[in-house]
């Protein structure tokens, strides 16, 4: 069985951040999502956000109550570092977030970008979807992306899903309301193609 926090501490020690497959420069699709749904006062969790720009685009925007969870500290450490001073207000978890301890009915917005296709074991997609139901305000926005359907099998050594938007939704299930979906193709930083799928919800 695969150690993934080692795993991606590993992924992060070997490869600078904008090696990585999941890349962007500039989180547009998903700040843009975000501001759709959620005031400047709005608490936002981004899980898997790592070294991930979006905390940049978001501190930018004006949003002051952010928290960015990823597995790999390395990673945390990585846009701590970029940020500098500007890092102080963000809270920082460094947790697995299908057994991360969240607190129950604080987030307005639930952000997350290729965590989610990782989960290929059903009793780790049932944590998560319990931690979202636990942490997220009734009310609130939950954003998903994950591969497409025309995505790889595979990423950073690691199997992963691959999910039509009505497949992705079906993972959450009845609680949550489907919004909307998109598709994005994203350039990975050695130029390849690959099809992401964002569904964004609300929690009932």
């Amino acid at each position: 069985m695969v150690d993934r926090r080692q795993h991606w501490e590993t992924v992060y020690g070997n490869k600078a951040v904008d090696e990585v497959s999941w890349f962007q420069q500039h989180a547009a699709s998903s700040l843009r999502l975000i501001e759709g749904c959620a005031d400047k006062n709005a608490h936002i969790i981004d899980v898997g956000g790592g070294a991930s720009v979006l905390v940049d685009g978001l501190l930018d925007a004006g949003y002051r109550n952010l928290t960015v969870l990823d597995l790999a500290e390395s990673a945390l450490a990585a846009s701590r570092a970029r940020l500098g001073a500007r890092a102080q207000p963000v809270q920082w978890i460094a947790a697995d977030i299908t057994r991360a301890e969240l607190p129950a009915a604080r987030y307005d917005v639930w952000h997350d970008r290729a965590v989610f296709h990782f989960l290929t074991d059903p009793a780790d997609r049932a944590r998560y979807v319990e931690q979202v139901l636990k942490s997220v305000k009734p009310g609130g926005h939950v954003i998903v992306a994950t591969f497409g359907p025309g995505g790889p099998l595979q990423c950073s050594g690691l199997d992963v899903a691959c999910y039509a938007p009505e497949a992705l939704h079906a993972e959450f299930g009845a609680p949550f309301r489907l919004l909307g979906h998109q598709t994005e193709i994203h350039r990975t930083p050695t130029g390849q193609e690959q099809e992401f799928v964002y569904c964004y919800c609300r929690r009932i």
